[in-house]
């Protein structure tokens, strides 16, 4: 298969396409002409900007049809879709709405790549730079605070996605385009990725196995990278922040150009902290942690077909934090630690034809992981190298009906080279075929499709039997048969109902079938179960939105049934001092949900009043509930918006009233932890003096210091708390 692909793309220049012209002209209700509207096609890598009179023109296109997106600081912005398909199409465009404050954004990670307001799913969509306004350390922590999704933490450094109570291996994560592979099974396994060079996140809450095969039975966290500059553009940015609660700084630049074909960009980030503070004022031991990070992408557009190559390195140096002893501002890790250098290199190439077009994306994935407990020699060295495959064909629109064809699969090795085994030498084979079908009448959208995946696990033989260390071989296949249907409609005027049934499955991980040791991320010795079977779900999801000019409404509901959940559970035998924790399965429920509401009421728009609510409940069959469960969370914030001459723009200020509610429902070795609310302020905005561009955010975290422990920090069983006041200001020049 990666052969035929190769000689696919190989062969692109052997086909002539004819290059479309794209012109129009932008105005708004009254027939006024519309200066400065910015006109993009993001799968074309193609913008341009409105004339004084309104009018524009974009050459050299492909044929096909596309989305495209008009921007404007005075109106929300607008996302349709054109056809492309003679050499001048004309495009003409109403501007209805001054700012209401509708964020119409062109989703990414669901199969169609519409506009939400197409989309028969729920999607989650947030910029990183109203991410990077709530002041999180880490980008894992930045995204905990959209509704439905929660952390996992290990420290400040250490944090596991959480969407609607699933986590670990539940969650899949895609960066540049690429299925991440981190070793993620473990709890002291983070995230392993930075913000820099990040444009975007999107959030799916809900199986996603349709698209993604395997391990996307929670939902998918996808992460959009920076966008190229616009044809004929350059830029350069320089950023620097500082953390008061942790004396740490994060210093990254970036540097883009693009021509007409031809488009680059690099980017490169330096992050140090050291221990963080609590409430009590008490450093937590070898919480420290140093990352470095550097990105490049090189972009090839023509009107036959499109390219781009990623590669991304992330080094990270991160102490485990596990007592409170040394009090000390030192940025230099302790042991037990970690050292992981992670790289990412993904090549996408688009082939455009007249009325469909291919898409061939490779994907490569290496993880090296070393953990250290009292020696400069590595007790643990996992090697963990991926390499993911996706051709998907969008044949030809007929009438209403569009449908995408695709083949994905993956070949992972692991391999060890540390005195201490957490999981054996192994393959991993995957292979999966899908067909989607979505179609669209009036305001109306039905989606449909079928996937089959096999997996294919090989596990190496290692040690004695009967000894700690003993790795019996085996090789185990799973397969899986998913489906989804989704139906989008409006109710009626500015109400959207969507309604969505999909199934999800999850092949059981290495460390669940295979385990035999001492696991010392968490102090305690972990036995495989190589009998588990697929999880298989099955979710429904209803999702109510209505929005006007002076307010908006969501409510968000959900009901999930897995069989066959996978869980680690206590024996109450001991090995080498250790409690025995073993793998079982069992079936199980998860059922809640989110709503909100933001304000924006005329004729003070620029006030913006948001409030969500966000739950979830999970259960075993015999009505015991589920580990790392989120406690359910009320998040209120007021923010104003400005703008002052040509000084500033896009200012805010904010204020933000986070309350956890208590959690007791939890599982038999679970703590309970109480309830804890945080007060928040920001304030910021795009700033030019004397010529000179920057960007400016100030943001005070946990204001009052509460001193509280969150039910998913991995701390919590120690009794240490979570961080203090922190304040971080954040400067970002425009060179």
């Amino acid at each position: 298969m990666r052969k035929k692909i190769i000689a696919l793309l190989l062969g692109l220049n052997a086909i002539v396409y004819s290059q479309n012209i794209l012109k129009g002209k932008v105005t708004n209700i009254n027939k006024e002409e519309i200066k400065g509207v910015s006109i993009s096609i993001p799968e074309l890598h193609k913008e341009t900007i409105t004339d004084d009179f309104g009018n524009f023109k974009i050459d050299k296109l492909a044929s096909g049809v596309f989305s495209i997106i008009l921007s404007h600081p005075n109106y929300d912005v607008y996302t349709s879709i054109v056809m492309l398909n003679k050499k001048e199409n004309t495009y003409d465009v109403v501007l209805l709405e001054e700012h209401t404050h509708h964020i119409e954004e062109v989703i990414v990670s669901t199969a169609f790549n519409k506009a939400q307001s197409q989309n028969v799913m729920k999607v989650e969509h947030s910029s990183l730079k109203a991410l990077q306004q709530k002041g999180g350390a880490t980008l894992m922590e930045n995204i905990a605070t959209i509704p439905g999704i929660s952390n996992v933490s290990t420290g400040v450094s250490i944090g596991k996605p959480v969407i609607r109570g699933l986590s670990s291996n539940r969650v899949l994560v895609y960066s540049q385009g690429v299925r991440l592979e981190n070793q993620q099974f473990g709890e002291e396994h983070g995230l392993g990725l930075s913000d820099s060079g990040v444009e975007s996140v999107e959030v799916i809450k809900g199986p996603a196995s349709l698209l993604y095969g395997s391990d996307a039975l929670g939902g998918v966290l996808y992460f959009n990278p920076e966008k190229f500059a616009p044809s004929g553009a350059y830029a350069a940015h320089f950023s620097q922040k500082y953390f008061s609660n942790t004396q740490g700084s994060s210093t990254g630049f970036g540097l883009k150009s693009s021509g007409e074909h031809w488009k680059f960009s690099i980017r490169g980030a330096h992050n140090t902290h050291s221990d963080y503070l609590t409430g009590e004022n008490q450093r937590v031991t070898n919480s420290r942690f140093n990352e470095t990070d550097a990105k490049i992408a090189l972009g090839y557009y023509h009107s036959r077909f499109s390219s781009v190559l990623r590669y991304n390195i992330n080094n990270l140096d991160l102490g485990l934090p596990e007592e409170l002893s040394e009090q000390s501002l030192s940025k230099k890790t302790l042991d037990p630690k970690q050292l992981i250098i992670g790289q990412i290199a993904s090549w996408n190439n688009t082939l455009f034809l007249n009325n469909s077009k291919l898409e061939a994306e490779i994907g490569y994935v290496a993880n090296k992981r070393k953990e250290f407990e009292n020696s400069p020699i590595a007790s643990l060295n996992m090697n963990l190298q991926t390499l993911n495959y996706n051709l998907k064909y969008y044949t030809p629109k007929i009438g209403n009906l569009e449908t995408i064809v695709g083949v994905q699969g993956m070949y992972q090795t692991n391999k060890n080279s540390g005195e201490e085994l957490l999981i054996p030498d192994a393959k991993t084979n995957d292979l999966g075929v899908l067909i989607t079908s979505m179609y669209t009448w009036n305001k109306k959208v039905l989606q449909a499709g079928i996937r089959f995946d096999k997996r294919n696990v090989k596990t190496d033989l290692h040690g004695e039997e009967g000894e700690e260390g003993y790795f019996k071989p085996i090789d185990k296949n799973f397969r899986s048969i998913n489906a989804s249907l989704g139906y989008k409609t409006n109710l009626f005027d500015n109400f959207i109902m969507r309604l969505n049934l999909a199934t999800g499955f999850r092949a059981p991980n290495l460390a669940e079938l295979t385990s035999n040791g001492v696991h010392e991320g968490s102090n305690r010795y972990e036995k495989g179960n190589e009998d588990l079977k697929n999880e298989q779900n099955i979710q429904a999801d209803l999702n109510l939105e209505y929005g006007n000019s002076h307010i908006e409404l969501f409510a968000n509901g959900f009901y999930n049934h897995i069989k066959n959940y996978i869980y680690i559970a206590p024996t109450g035998d001991r090995i080498d001092d250790k409690d025995v924790y073993t793998y079982e399965q069992t079936n199980a429920k998860l059922y809640g949900g989110e709503m909100g509401v933001h304000l924006h009421p005329h004729p003070i728009d620029w006030l913006h009043i948001t409030s969500s609510f966000e739950m979830v409940i999970g259960k075993k069959q015999n009505d015991e509930f589920l580990p790392l469960i989120p406690a359910n969370k009320w998040m209120n914030t007021i923010k104003a918006q400005y703008n002052i001459n040509k000084t500033i723009k896009e200012g805010y200020l904010l204020a933000n009233y986070e309350t956890n509610f208590a959690q007791n429902n939890i599982s038999t070795f679970e703590k309970n932890t109480s309830s804890y609310s945080l007060l928040n302020f920001g304030l910021g905005g795009d700033f030019s003096v004397f010529k000179l561009n920057f960007n400016l955010n100030v943001v005070a975290n946990n204001i009052l210091n509460q001193k509280y422990i969150a039910h998913l920090s991995r701390l919590k069983t120690d009794n240490i708390q979570n961080m203090g006041r922190n304040i971080v200001l954040g400067i970002n020049f425009k060179l």
